[in-house]
């Protein structure tokens, strides 16, 4: 199966997905700051991993997957009624925490922008 094709696939799962998390899924254990931030469906289109990013302390984040994959039966039949497929890719959820990530790094880096320009204030008194 061609690249294209598969990243239109991955792009509509993607879709579907997160509009179940904010509209469909009733499961409380899923935090309402969740974002799904990539998906990769396979060559076979049998699984489709799914990178879910949720903002919240470690016991939100492993709750929220618990609830999604109590709900995956659930998700897996909208995706196959949703999108126009042979076969309905399984879900197999990912903790991606590289938002968290880059928020650290933006925070290290203003810290050092602070810090340089406070020495460079220093140096130009002196």
């Amino acid at each position: 199966m061609n690249n294209k094709r598969l990243n239109r696939i991955s792009e509509e799962v993607k879709r579907v997905v997160s509009e179940l998390i904010y509209n469909g899924l009733k499961d409380p254990r899923v935090n309402s700051m969740t974002t799904i931030t990539k998906v990769e469906v396979t060559r076979d289109l049998r699984y489709a991993k799914i990178y879910v990013s949720v903002f919240g302390n470690k016991e939100e984040k492993e709750n929220t997957l618990l609830g999604l994959e109590s709900a995956k039966g659930f998700i897996r039949k909208e995706i196959s009624s949703r999108i126009d497929l042979r076969y309905a890719p399984e879900p197999i959820f990912i903790l991606d925490e590289s938002i968290e990530q880059g928020i650290y790094m933006s925070k290290l880096i203003e810290e050092v922008n602070k810090d340089s320009n406070l020495f460079k204030e220093d140096r130009n008194g002196e």
